[in-house]
C-alpha cells in the first residue's frame, strides 16, 4: 500500500488548505524537532485505510441490510497498522538506496536506528495480520485473509528488495490495485461472506474503480516535487518519465475518469442515485487540477498537491459511502 508523505508539511482533512505546520521567517526557519516528528508520523495518511474499508463495508450493508460491527472494528485495525508498517519499511528501504538523504522527517533519520524501526514495523505487521486473521478465523473462510495478503505483499514491492517497483515506475498500479479492487472487496467480504454476492457485486466493483484512482493520485501528486531527486536515485517515476506538464495534464484526466465512473455507475442504475453525492468533492478536483496546473514546475509549491489529493479523497470516499448508505433507507 505504497502511500507515503515526502513533504515537510501536515495537512489537515478539510474542504479547505492543507495547513502549514511548519513556520517560515524570511530565512527558511528550521522546523522543530517535534514539528519532524508531526510530519514523520504522516496521521492524515491514515485515512487511505479508512476510506477503502468504509465504502466496501458501505455496499455490503447497502445489498444485504446488514452490518458486523466486530468485523468493520477488526478489520480497521489491521488496516491501520497494516499502513504504519509500510511507512515505517518505505522509510527504511529508501534510506538503503540513499534517496531519503535530504528527507529530515524520515523516521530513520529521526531516531538513527534503522534496526529498531525495522522490529518495530513488523510489530505492526504481525498485529494487522493478527486483526484480518481473526475474521478470517470468526467467518471460517479464509478470503478476507487472501486478499490483505495479496494487497500486503504488492505494498512490498513497491520499495522493498529484490522487487522495488516503485523505482519502475509502477506504484500507481500497485496503489490502484491494493486500495481499490483488493482491500474493498476484503471488506466487502467481511461483511458478506458469500462468493456469489462478491462476484455479482457490480457496486463494489465501480466503488473500487473510484476509490482506486483516488488513492493513486495522491502517489501520484507526490512525485512533481521530487523529480531532480528520484531521478538522481534512478527512480522513474511517471512524472520522471512523463515531465511535470504532461503529467499536470494526466492528473486532470484521472480526475475527471474518477467522477464519469460514478456519474455513469448512477446513470445505469448500478449505484443508487444517492452515491452522487460524491460530486460534492468536485470543488476540491478542481482546486488540485488548478493548482498542479499552474505550478507544475515549482517545487516548493506544488509539494502540497499531495494533501489536496489527501482532502479529495477522504471528502469523495466519505460522502460516497454515505450515499450508499442513504440510498438502501426506505
Amino acid at each position: 500500500m505504497p502511500i507515503t508523505s515526502d513533504s515537510h508539511v501536515e495537512p489537515s482533512i478539510s474542504a479547505g488548505a492543507p495547513s502549514e505546520t511548519f513556520t517560515k521567517g524570511p530565512l527558511e526557519a528550521k522546523p522543530s524537532r517535534q514539528e519532524l516528528w508531526k510530519a514523520a508520523i504522516k496521521l492524515p495518511m491514515y485515512t487511505v485505510a479508512v476510506i477503502p474499508i468504509f465504502v466496501g463495508s458501505a455496499v455490503a450493508a447497502y445489498e444485504t441490510a446488514q452490518i458486523n460491527g466486530l468485523n468493520l472494528g477488526l478489520f480497521l485495525v489491521g488496516a491501520i497498522t497494516i499502513i504504519a508498517w509500510l511507512n515505517l519499511t518505505n522509510d527504511l528501504f529508501d534510506a538503503n538506496t540513499g534517496i531519503d538523504v535530504n528527507k529530515a522527517h524520515s523516521v530513520v533519520n529521526l531516531t538513527g536506528n534503522s534496526s529498531l524501526i525495522f522490529w518495530i514495523s513488523n510489530l505492526f505487521l504481525l498485529l494487522g495480520i493478527g486483526a484480518i486473521a481473526t475474521i478470517s478465523f470468526l467467518q471460517q473462510d479464509v478470503t478476507v485473509l487472501g486478499l490483505i495478503f495479496l494487497a500486503t505483499f504488492l505494498g512490498y514491492t513497491y520499495q522493498g528488495p529484490p522487487f522495488r517497483f516503485g523505482y519502475l515506475g509502477l506504484g500507481e498500479p500497485i496503489c490502484f490495485l491494493t486500495f481499490g479492487p483488493l482491500t474493498l472487496s476484503a471488506a466487502y467480504y467481511s461483511q458478506a461472506p458469500t462468493m456469489e454476492a462478491f462476484r455479482l457485486s457490480n457496486p463494489n466493483w465501480l466503488g473500487a474503480i473510484f476509490i482506486g484512482i483516488t488513492t493513486s493520485l495522491i502517489l501520484f501528486c507526490s512525485h512533481f516535487h521530487q523529480v531532480e531527486d528520484d531521478l538522481a536515485a534512478g527512480k522513474a517515476s511517471p512524472v520522471a518519465r512523463l515531465g511535470t506538464q504532461r503529467s499536470a495534464y494526466v492528473l486532470t484526466a484521472g480526475c475527471a475518469l474518477a467522477f464519469v465512473v460514478m456519474l455513469g455507475g448512477a446513470i445505469a442504475r448500478i449505484l443508487p442515485i444517492t452515491a452522487l453525492l460524491c460530486l460534492i468533492s468536485i470543488p476540491s478536483a478542481i482546486k488540485l487540477c488548478r493548482h498542479v496546473l499552474e505550478n507544475h514546475d515549482q517545487p516548493e509549491l506544488v509539494k502540497s498537491s499531495k494533501f489536496i489529493a489527501v482532502n479529495l479523497h477522504f471528502w469523495s470516499g466519505l460522502f460516497l459511502g454515505l450515499g450508499i448508505l442513504i440510498g438502501k433507507m426506505p
